[in-house]
């Protein structure tokens, strides 16, 4: 009989184990790792909550102190103040108070009829006299500037002229500032001016009305350069330049010079249509807001003005005036001409609040290609300096400029 071996293999019970032992404690510092990790997140977000609550409270806290020192001085004023107080002139110095204490320079509170006279403005039309007014020295004043169209015109004042009364009230006892704004009124109104010249006092009455402001001229240099001067940008000012800018290429302008100088700006959204014919194709400026988010301010389309330019820029060119030479620099090569130029380069908006409105900052704007020039100004690429008053060296360099340009 023979005998056979048999090997019984017993189940690795040892191995079995240290797997469910393993799946254990992998299972547990799972649940640990997720429940350290909740707690993790719940104090993180504990402390984020907690750190803007109390920066709202502090907030909170801030604006009350200042509504609360109002109020006493509100309640002080009214207790002891002798005169009598208008509730519609108060409350417009308090919003106008608010925006000036932001310490900004182009925010302001407008009230409505300030708020009507920008609108006004903005649209390109004065409702008036048509007259650039001065101080005189002899306290009283002075006709510095007579517009076209104006109704002061038609009978014959002349600039230098001295209105020594409004509607009979003496100019120096009312004061230069109180007496300009008697001049303001609503168009078809009368007003009455006391005028000297050669020290005789003559009596005039005129009516007001609007006049639409002429903020673009050009005309033929030589017979083949357009001079193009810009004082202002304002809703009618694009239908301004294109129809001399058509005027002075059809005349067989060759280049162009653009004079922007003592050019204090105007209205962003109107420059698009008066660089655009100028211009390649593509973004041309931009926007940037509080928040990060930037906005295409200015774009140009495929049709391009084919000439030598060159800008006329001083001191005096600010705002939309400078963006209109740093784009005519940045995408045509246009030099710049003269000295360095303001430096405001923040868009305002204006919201209408309160029967009035707030002009407010609400953006820095720059060309597509070059850095926000706010604060800075734009450099000249020739520096000229007038020097002589009777002779406008800047202009002369200008021409200069272009007829080489044209030589080559």
């Amino acid at each position: 009989m023979k005998f056979r071996a048999v090997i019984i293999t017993a189940p690795n019970l040892c191995s079995e184990s240290d797997d469910i032992m393993n799946k254990k404690i992998s299972l547990g510092l799972a649940i640990s790792l997720i429940a350290i990790a909740s707690a993790v997140t719940f104090i993180l977000t504990s402390f984020f909550s907690l750190q803007s609550f109390n920066e709202k409270v502090v907030d909170v806290n801030e604006k009350s102190q200042k509504y609360s020192s109002l109020q006493r001085l509100d309640s002080y004023v009214r207790d002891n103040y002798y005169g009598e107080i208008d509730e519609g002139v108060l409350t417009d110095g308090i919003l106008k108070g608010y925006v000036s204490g932001l310490d900004d320079d182009y925010s302001r509170f407008l009230t409505e009829d300030e708020y009507i006279n920008e609108q006004n403005d903005d649209e390109g039309h004065i409702v008036g006299l048509g007259l650039t007014l001065a101080q005189d020295e002899s306290g009283y004043i002075r006709i510095d500037e007579i517009m076209e169209g104006s109704p002061v015109a038609e009978q014959h004042c002349k600039i230098g002229d001295i209105i020594t009364a409004i509607d009979g009230v003496d100019v120096k006892t009312t004061g230069f500032d109180e007496s300009v704004q008697a001049m303001r009124g609503a168009e078809g109104s009368d007003i009455k001016l006391t005028i000297r010249r050669d020290g005789i006092d003559s009596d005039y009455t005129f009516t007001r009305c609007s006049i639409e402001v002429v903020t673009v001229t050009g005309e033929m240099l030589n017979g083949f350069i357009g001079y193009v001067k810009i004082t202002g940008f304002k809703k009618n000012t694009p239908e301004q330049f294109i129809e001399t800018l058509e005027r002075l290429t059809s005349n067989g302008a060759k280049g162009l010079i653009f004079d922007v100088r003592n050019n204090s700006g105007g209205l962003v959204t109107v420059l698009e249509e008066c660089v655009d014919p100028l211009l390649p194709e593509g973004v041309i400026a931009t926007a940037e807001y509080k928040d990060g988010h930037s906005e295409t301010i200015i774009y140009s389309d495929a049709s391009e003005l084919d000439l030598p330019m060159a800008v006329l820029v001083n001191e005096e060119t600010a705002s939309a005036g400078e963006l209109f030479a740093a784009a005519l620099r940045d995408f045509k090569e246009a030099p710049l001409i003269g000295v360095q130029t303001y430096g405001k380069g923040v868009m305002q908006n204006t919201t209408e609040f309160n029967n009035g409105a707030v002009v407010l900052t609400v953006a820095q704007y720059k060309t597509a290609v070059s850095e926000c020039y706010d604060g800075v100004g734009l450099a000249p690429d020739v520096q000229v300096e007038n020097e002589q008053p009777e002779m406008d060296a800047q202009f002369n360099k200008a021409v200069e400029t272009i007829n080489i340009a044209l030589d080559k």
